[in-house]
């Protein structure tokens, strides 16, 4: 996959425009980097997509959006890195800024399984977008309370247009069925060929229900160059007998979803203990 940028629609914010061209990827570079707004300090970036069939979100035939989540390039992440800019109405932030576009996608393509979407995009910004070194607030000229949030969200959105899940799943011949199953192996071959690399698959118990994307980025994340590299670490689903539901399937089962709600948070759960052991070291 091509490097993603400018002419893909990533938004770019203002104080991008004098970032250099000659910068390294970030997790690329081979000396310290200290413009942390035009070099990404979290540059290992993961965009995560969920396939919801309990109950069911988003398009029958589209992937929707969980997150863009940023990681050290050893793979651990801190979150919830800014409080003080921690915003309580996404809705309103977007409409004041004219992202009304952005919005309105996201109430396609971005949508919670089990709590408001107000909610869970608050979350996701909070937890992960304030964490991006290139999104503080000082890397903006003529900084408007909440342009970090916002910009945050159209990225993530613009860059998840890029990343059709669904169609090159079933241009692989990987299409939900309630009754057919797939191997890993076949998952990996339809998303190599498409995109140029391996995905993350997180299965609960042997039902497929996210993919992550990983990914570099040459410059700030809002108007760098998004570059696609294999998956850093497996997901959780088994090498055979996968199944992917199709989101009208009659299968509905509660004790399956608790299952899955548990399992989206454990492995990054049991990251930030480490990572927060990690920054406890650093102070």
């Amino acid at each position: 996959m091509k490097p993603l940028g400018d002419d893909e629609g990533i938004p770019r914010a203002a104080a991008a425009a004098s970032c250099s061209s000659s910068l390294p990827a970030s997790c690329q570079n081979s000396t310290a980097e200290t413009d942390l707004c035009c070099f990404e300090g979290l540059g290992l970036i993961q965009q995560v997509q969920f396939w919801d069939t309990d109950p069911v979100t988003g398009p029958s035939d589209s992937w929707t959006i969980h997150g863009m989540w940023p990681n050290y390039c050893d793979g651990e992440y801190p979150e919830d890195c800014d409080s003080s800019r921690d915003y309580d109405d996404i809705t309103s932030l977007l409409q004041d800024q004219g992202a009304t576009d952005t919005l309105d996608y996201m109430n396609t393509y971005w949508l919670s399984d089990d709590e408001s979407d107000e909610k869970f995009w608050e979350h996701e910004w909070d937890t992960h977008g304030t964490c991006y070194t290139t999104l503080q607030t000082s890397c903006f000229s003529d900084y408007e309370t909440g342009e970090d949030a916002v910009t945050f969200f159209e990225t993530v959105v613009t860059l998840f247009k890029t990343l059709p899940t669904y169609d090159w799943l079933s241009s692989g011949g990987i299409t939900p069925s309630d009754s057919k199953t797939y191997s890993l192996s076949d998952l990996q071959a339809a998303i190599q060929s498409a995109a140029g690399v391996t995905a993350s698959f997180d299965c609960d118990d042997d039902e497929l229900y996210q993919i992550e994307y990983w990914f570099n980025v040459q410059g700030p994340v809002s108007g760098g160059d998004f570059i696609a590299i294999d998956a850093y670490e497996a997901g959780s689903c088994p090498s055979s007998g996968i199944k992917y539901l199709p989101k009208d399937s009659d299968s509905d089962d509660a004790s399956r979803k608790r299952s899955r709600d548990r399992k989206r948070h454990e492995r990054r759960d049991r990251k930030r203990h480490r990572s927060v052991a990690r920054l406890a070291d650093e102070v």
